[in-house]
């Protein structure tokens, strides 16, 4: 196997087309943490991801946005970190704060006063459709799919196939049995050059034989 014919995750476009955008590559903020070969397609500058897309980010807030390797993120997907929250313990939610004067002297700092929802982590081989929003705090496991214009808030177990509004589970991909020979497998921390070899088969429809093959060969 020649590993110069392997993609680089260490590049922003991968390919002629340059629609599709290795984010990793692209992202600084501290709090925001991509596996390799994460994609985000977009005919419109898809290398200003985390300005575009990772709406209301202020790291110092404490809250995180972590995705896994060999995700794939359609276009007009957002992310939309605890900061954008409102305060909602008190009989009114107005930012007073943020306007300063007499209004910030009289109130206690904005992000103080915000909900924590927690982090958001999306796990490995997650497809996100077209214009998906992800909330605080949601969770989505390892090989799920998410539907075109889901808002998704919850947390979602691997292999997961969700959608709607709020996005609700709606069968999981595969029996218990494969999903849990797919997460002993985690094909996604192969070695590049193994994982070449073995893609006809991960890419197989014919699951019975592609499953029987991989069970052999990793004695799983």
């Amino acid at each position: 196997m020649h590993s110069d014919r392997i993609p680089d995750p260490n590049v922003i476009f991968p390919n002629e087309y340059k629609t599709s955008c290795y984010i990793k590559n692209v992202v600084t903020a501290p709090n925001i943490f991509i596996g390799n070969y994460t994609y985000y397609d977009d005919t419109h500058a898809p290398e200003d991801f985390e300005t575009n897309n990772v709406l209301f980010n202020y790291p110092e807030f404490g809250d995180k946005l972590v995705i896994g390797k060999f995700c794939a993120i359609a276009s007009g997907t957002k992310f939309i970190m605890g900061p954008a929250n409102h305060r909602i313990s008190s009989f009114t939610t107005y930012p007073f704060h943020v306007f300063g004067g007499l209004w910030q002297e009289n109130t206690p700092p904005h992000l103080s006063q915000l909900p924590h929802k927690g982090d958001i982590r999306i796990g490995n081989d997650v497809w996100l459709g077209r214009e998906c929003t992800v909330m605080p705090g949601a969770e989505i496991g390892d090989g799920s799919i998410a539907a075109a214009c889901s808002v998704i808030t919850g947390k979602f177990p691997p292999y997961s196939l969700i959608g709607g509004n709020p996005a609700r589970l709606i069968r999981r991909r595969f029996n218990e049995e494969r999903i849990h020979f797919l997460l002993r497998l985690k094909w996604w921390d192969l070695p590049p050059e193994e994982l070449s070899e073995i893609l006809p088969l991960l890419c197989d429809p014919d699951l019975e034989k592609a499953e029987e093959e991989l069970r052999r060969r990793y004695r799983l």
